[in-house]
């Protein structure tokens, strides 16, 4: 009777380890998920820095366009008068 206990025993410790190992490899698969979440992530952030620094470059330009304007308009108005 030990001799069958024993062995269904141990029937459930492998079939624990099978379980066991079956949710390792879905951990690992949802790891392998969120590292490839995690590189688009940075990629976006990436881009959206990039795009930032065009915007600030755009804004720099719209200021120096905007002085030369009211420097224009100014000659004119002088012109003028």
């Amino acid at each position: 009777m030990r001799k069958i206990v024993t062995f269904l025993m141990q029937g459930d410790a492998l079939a624990l380890s099978a379980d066991a190992l079956a949710l390792s490899a879905d951990a690992l698969a949802l790891l392998a998920n969120a590292l490839a979440l995690s590189a688009d992530a940075l990629a976006l952030s990436a881009d959206a820095l990039a795009l930032l620094a065009d915007a600030l470059a755009l804004s720099a330009d719209a200021l120096a366009l905007q002085g030369i304007a009211k420097f224009n308009s100014l000659r004119i108005n002088e012109m003028l008068y």
